[in-house]
């Protein structure tokens, strides 16, 4: 068993101060993961997921001449599942290694705080770039959802925009209606929502010679999946070349223009609040009050390009907004969330 996965006396003393007190640790690593503050999360129906039902296809009706029949109508449904994945970390302390801490509770804290991080960031990237294809313990987030721009491949290809971007330089930005009948995080039936911690004190562990020791360990885990069940309400712009390339890079003279963009992904959502879309309303009445949180994702790269070409076009539909009390740009109302986990070098979605 490899010793590096657990902490040493080298650690120890890194993490402790002159005075012998557990040392205040600088996070370095830690992240902006915002779209914690807007998922909606339901149980799912199943011990490994969750299973609905969408609509296929409805009838159109018959017109007939008199003395003509009328042939009977109906419409077709298909079920589709999506499976969770099983998220664990595990941090193992030497008993020995806690009593020559001053403090153990702040030491363990500390490591825990870490792996907590760690974890937030790992289900943060699996939303949107994950693949159970590739990786049959995670789910698949939403790149692998929306993944062309060309109608022929898929029907949601409406929803996925491109902003020029021919290269591997490429970020993406999404709008996302959350709720848990249109886009949703799934957890197993009977399982709880978010991260599960299970101590365990003096337990027996075992070195690389599987020597036996002492030690304390916490355990971390969390089910999750996402569900797209109405595919409707996520939205993507792909392709914004975040170099300055002449040519549709984003700090070039042929820049994509965000907002014109925005504008679209924003009518693209079936309905919306007024004053977002100005949709309020659709045909699919047995819909009962469907509350939709709508959400823009991006990185830190394409927020710093809308305020650029917010200032340079004096955009008056960007401004701050308060949600839940806390001071939040928006565009049309609708938050703009920043997600370090989005990255700069997607490939071209065509």
């Amino acid at each position: 068993m490899a010793t590096g996965q657990y902490l040493s006396l080298v650690d120890l003393a890194r993490r402790t101060d002159p005075t012998g007190d557990a040392s205040d640790i600088a996070e370095l690593l830690s992240q902006a993961n915002e779209i914690y503050d807007d998922l909606v999360w339901k149980e799912g129906n199943t011990n490994t997921g969750h299973v609905y039902t969408m609509r296929t296809s409805i009838p159109k009706g018959w017109w007939r001449f008199i003395g003509q029949g009328v042939p009977g109508s109906k419409s077709t449904t298909a079920q589709a599942r999506t499976d969770c994945g099983d998220l664990q970390m595990r941090s193992t302390i030497d008993l020995r290694l806690l009593e020559m801490a001053r403090d153990e509770n702040q030491f363990r804290y500390e490591e825990d705080n870490a792996i907590l991080e760690g974890a937030s960031q790992t289900i943060a990237s699996q939303f949107f770039y994950g693949n159970a294809a590739t990786n049959q313990a995670a789910f698949t987030g939403l790149s692998n959802y929306y993944y062309t721009a060309t109608a022929a491949n898929a029907a949601n290809a409406a929803n996925v925009f491109s902003g020029g971007g021919i290269s591997t330089n490429n970020a993406s930005l999404w709008l996302v209606g959350w709720s848990p009948r249109s886009i949703y995080g799934v957890f197993p039936r009977g399982m709880k929502a978010g991260v599960e911690l299970r101590p365990i004190d003096d337990q027996q562990s075992y070195d690389s010679l599987n020597n036996p020791y002492l030690s304390k360990t916490t355990w971390f885990r969390q089910m999750a999946g996402l569900c797209v069940e109405d595919w409707r309400w996520g939205v993507r712009l792909a392709n914004l070349d975040v170099t300055n390339a002449a040519a549709g890079g984003l700090a070039g003279p042929n820049a994509a223009d965000i907002f014109a963009f925005m504008s679209k992904m924003v009518l693209r959502l079936p309905k919306m609040a007024r004053g977002q879309s100005g949709i309020t309303e659709t045909d699919a009445r047995n819909e009962k009050g469907m509350t939709v949180r709508p959400a823009f994702y991006a990185n830190r790269l394409i927020r710093g390009f809308m305020d650029i070409q917010a200032i340079r076009d004096r955009n008056v539909l960007l401004g701050p907004k308060d949600y839940a009390g806390q001071p939040t740009e928006s565009f049309r109302m609708i938050p703009i969330r920043v997600m370090d986990q989005l990255i700069s070098t997607e490939a071209q979605v065509v």
